[in-house]
């Protein structure tokens, strides 16, 4: 198959361009900016520079690509900055997203929409996929307007939802819950963690290989693809000190009441993941076994 991958730069699209490539697909991969990946080191992969923002170099984009598939993943994703930045979120979000839907319903083409846990109120998570949305941000909100436009206007698609994804970016630098208490804790830093969130954090590699079954089975609907295991951060925190001996007496335990953010974050998502192991065969690795494959590789 020939697919279009966007938002190739981030963590997820790396591992995306990366995983398609080697599974013998077509990939066509699109981001701001130069390519991140070694991309020549990949099989039946190249890379296009475009703004998604740009209705017309979409247009371009997709139909010089003519792809069988477009896993869209691109996203203004921090929560904060979709706040104090409401424009630019719907832009990159929303509009975007229709520029995509409009060119693979002229082309033909499946939609792979990638969204988040962000889009439910977090009042009772874990999620399954048909339960009612409620989303306490503007980003959340967004993500949800997105889905909405990807089911209305087009026949073929599937949506996948994740929830807090850790793991090492190929290439660039980026952090997450991991590296930054793993980093803090090795240099002597306090850190305070919240204790009144709930999330199932989804190793990359699981979230990769979720899509790939999702685009090669040819599934349409809504998916929640993450780890098995509920946690707190601070209690993912406390697995980060235990697995690398660190002092857990510089993590102090708090709610987040103590934060003062732009966006509000909510409370308890996660996810029931039963329809993914069902349809997809899809099976998560445990946090502990995501934390052995970042730091001393596969088994």
């Amino acid at each position: 198959m020939k697919i279009l991958v966007t938002g190739s730069n981030g963590l997820l699209g790396q591992y995306l361009v990366r995983d398609l490539a080697l599974a013998g697909h077509i990939v066509v991969a699109t981001g701001r900016g130069t390519c991140r990946l070694q991309i020549g080191e990949l099989p039946g992969a190249l890379y296009s520079e475009a703004d998604i923002t740009d209705e017309q170099a979409v247009w371009q984009l997709v139909s010089g690509a003519a792809p069988d598939v477009i896993v869209h993943a691109a996203a203004m994703a921090q929560p904060d900055a979709c706040e104090l930045d409401k424009e630019a979120c719907y832009k990159t979000n929303v509009e975007a997203t229709r520029y995509f839907c409009k060119a693979a319903s002229a082309l033909g083409a499946k939609m792979v929409y990638i969204s988040t846990d962000f889009i439910f109120s977090g009042d009772n998570g874990p999620y399954k996929e048909d339960d009612i949305t409620g989303p306490v941000n503007y980003y959340g909100q967004s993500k949800l307007e997105a889905e909405e436009t990807v089911k209305n206007m087009l026949k073929d698609w599937a949506i996948v939802r994740t929830v807090l994804v850790y793991g090492n970016i190929l290439a660039g630098t980026r952090s997450n819950m991991v590296t930054w208490v793993k980093e803090n804790l090795e240099k002597g830093n306090s850190i305070k963690v919240v204790n009144d969130q709930i999330r199932t954090p989804t190793y990359i590699e699981d979230l990769s290989e979720g899509i790939k079954r999702i685009i090669e089975k040819n599934e349409s609907g809504i998916y929640h693809i993450s780890g098995k295991e509920v946690f707190t951060p601070y209690e993912m925190a406390l697995q980060v000190a235990d697995y690398f001996h660190l002092n857990k007496n510089l993590m102090e335990k708090v709610d987040a009441s103590v934060f003062t953010q732009p966006a509000k974050r909510p409370l308890k998502t996660g996810f029931i993941i039963e329809k993914a192991e069902a349809v997809l065969g899809y099976s998560p690795v445990s946090f502990k076994e995501g934390m052995k494959r970042m730091f001393e590789g596969k088994p």
